[in-house]
């Protein structure tokens, strides 16, 4: 049976950037407040030009040339996203601007668990022989659904894109994987569709509205996060066979920095392991751990055969971990 292996990442370059004190302008709140609770200083936000699926081709383009393959050499493309350009997808769109013409190409919606949930899906379609080039990517532009007026909830997201080039190989890099979901839990964060009555014809409604802005219960999703994430994370190394003292790097969804360094205590891992950039670009969803994956290689942190351990969390409630190696 094939194997998996990680050959190039890829993020998106967005040059607006979105301060603490910037948002100090908009609701009360401050740098101060927002660093010490989150970790975060500053966003990247999308421009009105930008789309969802030009920050994913720019993503998966880079991942290409770190890979050294060309997109006609790809055979699937997976789209992870919340917040797609088309509510019928937004995938095709990217296959179409990659050039990539012999690949299939769909989105998947996990929210911020999404890059895992798309890692591991990909994966498999490696694994049972179907395809052998396949780009994973994480995109959001989370901006479009984010309410401005609330501080609870507005200095917590950015926007962003980061893309990953999976290879069939001899040896996996997929080491061990487990994937979660409660949906009991589904109303602590949302960006639900608020629906509206229209009339059709005599006797006939249908329903007419938009989507509303997200809303989270922050209290209960660091609760969740803090005793799930280490859980789902030492799962995935047993069946791994591996333990927590094995880990060379640890790459989380950057939520919050109280999450990373809670569940970095709980595992053992040194903080020096722990890869964060979330002062620097917020919470983007899926696109998360795919840019500090790739912010983590390009600066030479992460090296061949270094395991990672990697784990997402988010609305759902979903959450999942993969141990993957690099390379």
């Amino acid at each position: 049976m094939p194997g998996v292996s990680l050959v190039g990442s890829g993020s998106a370059c967005l040059t607006v950037r979105l301060t603490n004190d910037d948002l100090s302008q908009r609701v009360d709140t401050s740098d101060e407040w927002i660093s010490a609770r989150t970790g975060i200083r500053q966003r990247h936000i999308a421009t009105p030009q930008d789309s969802l699926a030009s920050l994913a081709t720019e993503a998966a383009q880079n991942a290409l040339a770190m890979a050294d393959m060309a997109a006609e050499e790809i055979d699937l493309i997976v789209l992870a996203t919340s917040t797609p350009d088309d509510l019928f997808g937004t995938a095709c769109q990217v296959q179409k601007a990659l050039g990539a013409t012999r690949a299939v190409a769909f989105d998947l919606t996990a929210a911020c668990s999404g890059f895992v949930f798309a890692l591991v899906t990909a994966s498999q379609y490696i694994r049972t022989g179907v395809f052998k080039n396949v780009i994973v990517i994480g995109a959001d532009v989370l901006s479009r659904w984010v309410d401005w007026d609330d501080r609870t909830t507005c200095v917590l997201f950015g926007d962003g894109a980061g893309a990953v080039v999976l290879r069939a190989s001899e040896r996996d890099r997929l080491l061990g994987f487990e994937l979660c979901s409660d949906g009991t839990l589904n109303h602590c964060l949302n960006l639900a569709y608020a629906t509206e009555s229209a009339d059709l014809v005599k006797d006939i409604a249908v329903q007419k509205g938009t989507f509303s802005p997200i809303t989270m219960n922050g209290r209960e999703v660091y609760k969740f996060a803090v005793s799930r994430v280490p859980e789902v994370i030492e799962k995935a190394l047993f069946r791994a066979s591996l333990t927590t003292a094995d880990i060379d790097w640890l790459v989380l969804h950057q939520a919050n920095q109280r999450i990373l360094d809670a569940v970095a205590n709980r595992l053992d891992v040194p903080s020096e392991r722990v890869v964060s950039n979330m002062a620097n670009h917020g919470n983007t969803s899926a696109a998360s751990i795919p840019l500090a994956l790739d912010e983590a290689v390009r600066a030479g942190k992460i090296q061949p055969d270094d395991v990672i351990a990697t784990a997402g969390f988010g609305a759902g409630l979903t959450w999942g971990a993969a141990i993957i190696q690099w390379g």
